[in-house]
């Protein structure tokens, strides 16, 4: 068998090897070495324009993950037993012509200045009026969001391949999850907010049920 087919079959077999995990083997740790390779692959990860408009909240306090535990029905035995938890946070501030955009884009990206006075129309015009991100705040974040999804797939594949399993989770009130970490000065003053959770551990037993998704033919179609 080819290299590139062997590589197929570790990919294919990593996405059947993860599920969503609803209590770890809280007495198994991953590794700091395999930690640090799983946040790489989120800020490797590619976003809508490249703005990168994420930050990843490794948790660990166990005081801190009990405050969250309380308002997040989605994780009440994930919290608690997880080797890792990470909240994903979303930025606020991704307009085209914010602080944070221009000195990504300065700063990180290396754009000369006349480059980025080329760009910002072009921006403006696929912020504004090709996506009608400017209709609302929230709007605007949930297009942000949306990009935390990519790095969020990306790291729990990258686990999966390496043997650790991972849940994500939604199950959380929005509002008290960013009130707990406004108090604790995590959100750059409103530059931040939550966008989902994610526990990373080692499972405690092996899912009960097969794995299910619908067929091939049910979720593409060719237009030739």
């Amino acid at each position: 068998m080819s290299n590139e087919n062997t590589k197929k079959l570790d990919i294919l077999s990593a996405f059947n090897f993860r599920h969503a995990t609803k209590v770890f083997n809280g007495t198994k740790k991953i590794s700091d070495e395999d930690f640090t390779f799983i946040l790489e692959t989120g800020r490797l990860s590619p976003s809508s324009v490249g703005y990168e408009p994420w930050k990843f909240l490794v948790v660990q306090n166990k005081e801190f993950r009990e405050k969250l535990r309380e308002v997040s029905w989605g994780a009440q035995g994930q919290l608690p037993t997880a080797s890792h938890f990470v909240v994903i946070l979303a930025r606020t501030d991704v307009r085209y012509d914010s602080e944070y955009v221009q000195q990504l884009q300065k700063h990180v990206k290396h754009m000369p200045d006349d480059l980025l006075e080329q760009l910002k129309p072009r921006y403006r015009s696929f912020q504004e009026e090709d996506q009608h991100l400017f209709e609302s705040d929230r709007a605007l974040f949930d297009w942000a969001s949306k990009q935390t999804y990519i790095a969020l797939g990306n790291m729990m594949t990258a686990a999966a391949q390496i043997g650790i399993d991972s849940c994500p989770i939604e199950g959380f009130s929005y509002d008290k999850v960013n009130e707990i970490l406004e108090k604790e000065g995590l959100l750059e003053n409103g530059k931040l907010a939550v966008s989902a959770m994610v526990a990373f551990g080692y499972r405690a037993e092996d899912p009960t049920r097969p794995k299910t998704r619908r067929t091939m033919e049910d979720v593409v179609q060719w237009i030739n």
